[in-house]
């Protein structure tokens, strides 16, 4: 821990204190996840901090762990070419970014699906409308991981990268599109509870960003 840069290891160090703290205050009867994770924009229990707080919630610990390895992996990394500032502002525009796309996307399915009803059958039992809006939370720094992701790509294109189950080395630049298309195809079946457009909202933010950035600096690579 010693040798990762300062916003790496303190990005680590909050999301672990933050699942600790979520699993102690569950004993006594505080739902931390619910308070501080990114609730749909028209539910009652939404406000706007939740942008920021909820990629500091995880569901779980395998979500903690891989996306925390992704920061350790990659964003130090990052980090070392950019500094702490720029890398910092970098994670946390993704991480609020991926919130709105999810809240976009959320919207849509309300206006498409569910505006024209008074209750919802979830399988599980016929719930009113605000109960179920309010249950439609996102956690997790996944959104803010997936920029770090496509920023990676984009600086290290040619980086050899072993990924699982591939039996050859991949280079960043097709590990990252890869991704990309694989979740966008997981976001339009909608299969799961997975906030798959989250994770493509901190990609376009992030290259929204890293297009931005290298203009500012005449066309060439970010690196500071």
């Amino acid at each position: 821990m010693n040798n990762l840069p300062t916003v790496t290891k303190n990005l680590l160090i909050i999301n672990v204190l933050c699942f600790l703290g979520m699993i102690v205050a569950r004993r006594y009867g505080i739902d931390i996840e619910n308070l501080l994770g990114l609730h749909f924009v028209l539910a009652s229990d939404f406000n706007a901090a939740q942008l920021l707080t909820y990629m500091f919630m995880h569901a779980n610990f395998s979500h903690l762990f891989f996306n925390m390895f992704a920061v350790w992996m990659f964003g130090r990394v990052l980090e070392q070419v950019w500094g702490p500032k720029r890398f910092l502002t970098y994670y946390i525009v993704c991480g609020i970014g991926a919130g709105l796309i999810q809240e976009l996307v959320q919207y849509i399915q309300y206006a498409t699906l569910w505006s024209n009803y008074e209750a919802v059958n979830t399988g599980l039992g016929v719930i009113p409308m605000e109960t179920f809006l309010n249950q439609l939370t996102t956690v997790g720094a996944s959104g803010a991981v997936f920029g770090i992701l496509l920023a990676f790509g984009m600086l290290f294109p040619n980086s050899q990268m072993f990924v699982f189950p591939l039996p050859v080395p991949i280079k960043a630049k097709y590990f990252v599109i890869g991704y990309a298309v694989i979740e966008l195809l997981f976001g339009i079946s909608g299969s799961d509870n997975v906030a798959h457009f989250a994770h493509l909202g901190g990609m376009l933010f992030g290259l929204i960003f890293i297009i931005y950035w290298r203009k500012k600096n005449g066309g060439g690579q970010i690196y500071y």
